[in-house]
């Protein structure tokens, strides 16, 4: 036998001349699920805390995002962009804060207090506490 028409019935010939119409042996059935993700990112799975993910839904409510992985792609790339360091500030804009910082500290003291005492004050409080001054990164190291 040899096949005329491939189609979901065959018809072959026999060796003597005759027609004979064949039912297809294997039945091809459409795939039934899910359809391919062709394109997408690769998928990537994380275990949070149930407050952390409480955080992240009432964050997502508050802007109105779609779904909860919406949130959580949007908090990544704002953690990523604020994450790169702009290292020391420039003395131009450390002298400017300490300015302001003066400023206000000479409102906020007491009027009363003695000259000394007032300056002692301001000076500690711009400088900071001595335990925190290594850590400072707009103090420049001495060597």
């Amino acid at each position: 036998m040899r096949p005329i028409l491939t189609e979901p019935n065959e018809i072959w010939t026999t060796a003597m001349g005759r027609t004979k119409i064949v039912k297809k042996s294997i039945k091809v059935k459409p795939k039934k699920g899910r359809p391919p993700t062709g394109g997408r990112e690769p998928f990537v799975d994380i275990r949070l805390p149930a407050e952390l993910v409480a955080n992240v839904d009432a964050w997502a409510k508050e802007v109105t995002v779609r779904s909860r992985s919406e949130a959580i792609r949007r908090l990544v790339e704002f953690g990523l962009a604020r994450g790169k360091s702009a290292g020391a500030p420039s003395a131009k804009t450390a002298e400017r804060a300490k300015q302001l910082a003066a400023k206000t500290i000479d409102h906020l003291l007491d009027p009363e207090a003695p000259i000394e005492e007032a300056a002692n004050r301001k000076r500690r409080l711009l400088k900071g506490p001595e335990e925190f001054r290594e850590v400072r990164v707009d103090l420049q190291k001495e060597t």
